[in-house]
C-alpha cells in the first residue's frame, strides 16, 4: 500500500514539472494540425468542415520537414478580418482558382515566389498563359493530396477545361495515345512557358516530334521542306478521321502543293516518253490511288535522283 502512494505522488510532481515547462508556444504547436503559425486556420479548418484543406498535409506544401514549405498565410495573407469570430463573411486576402475574385497576377505572385527558380517556369513571364492571365490554382490544386495536372491519365481533363477543340480532336479514329494514357499533353508542351511556337517543348515543332519519331530526323540526301519546317503542314497532331494523322487523305493533301500527274512520265533508260496507256491521267491517280504508293519514303530519301527533268525522289 505504501508502495503505491509512493508511486502516485512521484506520477503527481511528474505531471506537475511538465505543466509547468509547457509554454504558450508549445500549447500552439500541439494544436497546429499542419504547420507553425497555422493554428489559427486549422481551429476552423479541420477535416470535417468544407472546403476540405488539410489534404494539403499529405504532399509537398505540408511536409513539415523542409524549411521552404509555406504556411496558410503566406500564401493567403494574414485575413485577419477572416479568422475573426464573427468574420464567416470576410474572404481571405488572396483567394485561388479559376474564378476567385484575387486577380491572377496577384494569385500567381506567391507561387512564383517559390518556383520562378524552376528551369521549367522561368519563361513564364510573358507566355502565352500569363498573358491571358491563367493563374496557378486554375491547373493545379495543392490542397488535395493528388494534384489532377500532374497525373498522366488525368492531366488532359484539366487541359480540355479551356483546349475543347482538342478533346473533340483526341476523340478522332486518328490521335495520339492520350485518352489511353499512353502520353499526356506535358509530353509535347511546357504550360509554364516555352522558346519555341505554341509552348513546344522544344524550340520548334519538328524538334518536339523527333524526340519520339527520331527516323523521320535525317539527314537525308533529299528533303522534304515541309517535313524540315513544320510536321503540322500535313498532319493534324491532336487527332484527324485520316490515316496516319494526316489533314485530309491522299493524293488529296499531296495536291496542295504538287499538281495531279498528267503525261506519263520518261522512261528511265532511253529518255523517250512512251504510248501513253488509256488509263493513265491525272483523274486516274485522284480517283484510286495513293501518293505513296510509289513515294514510299515522303520523310525524305537517300535514293539518288534518276535522270533528268523529272527525277524520281523519295522512292525506297
Amino acid at each position: 500500500m505504501l508502495k503505491q502512494i509512493r508511486k502516485g505522488a512521484l506520477l503527481s510532481l511528474l505531471m506537475a514539472a511538465m505543466c509547468l515547462s509547457a509554454t504558450p508556444a508549445a500549447a500552439a504547436d500541439a494544436k497546429d494540425l499542419v504547420l507553425k503559425g497555422d493554428a489559427k486556420c486549422t481551429a476552423c479548418h479541420d477535416d470535417s468542415s468544407a472546403p476540405q484543406l488539410l489534404g494539403i498535409g499529405k504532399t509537398m506544401h505540408g511536409t513539415r520537414a523542409d524549411g521552404r514549405t509555406p504556411t496558410c498565410t503566406s500564401c493567403h495573407g494574414d485575413s485577419k478580418g477572416h479568422a475573426e469570430p464573427a468574420g464567416a463573411q470576410a474572404k481571405p486576402d488572396v483567394i485561388y482558382g479559376r474564378k476567385a475574385a484575387s486577380p491572377a497576377a496577384v494569385q500567381n505572385e506567391s507561387c512564383l515566389s517559390c518556383h520562378q527558380k524552376d528551369s521549367k517556369r522561368h519563361l513564364w513571364a510573358g507566355s502565352i498563359h500569363d498573358v491571358r492571365d491563367v493563374a496557378c490554382a486554375s491547373c493545379h490544386n495543392i490542397h488535395r493530396g493528388t494534384d489532377k495536372v500532374l497525373d498522366k491519365l488525368t492531366q488532359p481533363e484539366v487541359c480540355y477545361a479551356c483546349h475543347a477543340g482538342q478533346r473533340i480532336k483526341a476523340g478522332k479514329p486518328w490521335h495520339h495515345p492520350v485518352i489511353e494514357g499512353k502520353m499526356t499533353c506535358s509530353d509535347c508542351h511546357n504550360a509554364h512557358g516555352s522558346a519555341g511556337p505554341m509552348l513546344m517543348k522544344r524550340d520548334t515543332v519538328v524538334e518536339t516530334c523527333y524526340t519520339c519519331h527520331a527516323e523521320k530526323r535525317g539527314p537525308f540526301v533529299h528533303d522534304h521542306p515541309p517535313v524540315t519546317e513544320n510536321c503540322g503542314i500535313c498532319h493534324e497532331v491532336h487527332g484527324t478521321t485520316a490515316e496516319n494523322l494526316l489533314k485530309t487523305r491522299q493524293p488529296f493533301l499531296c495536291q496542295t502543293c504538287h499538281t495531279p500527274h498528267g503525261p506519263f512520265p520518261p522512261a528511265v533508260a532511253t529518255g523517250k516518253t512512251p504510248q501513253q496507256p488509256g488509263w493513265w491521267n491525272g483523274s486516274t491517280i485522284t480517283q484510286g490511288r495513293g501518293c505513296t504508293n510509289c513515294h514510299t519514303e515522303i520523310h525524305g530519301s537517300n535514293n539518288p535522283s534518276l535522270t533528268a527533268p523529272t527525277p524520281q525522289r523519295f522512292f525506297r
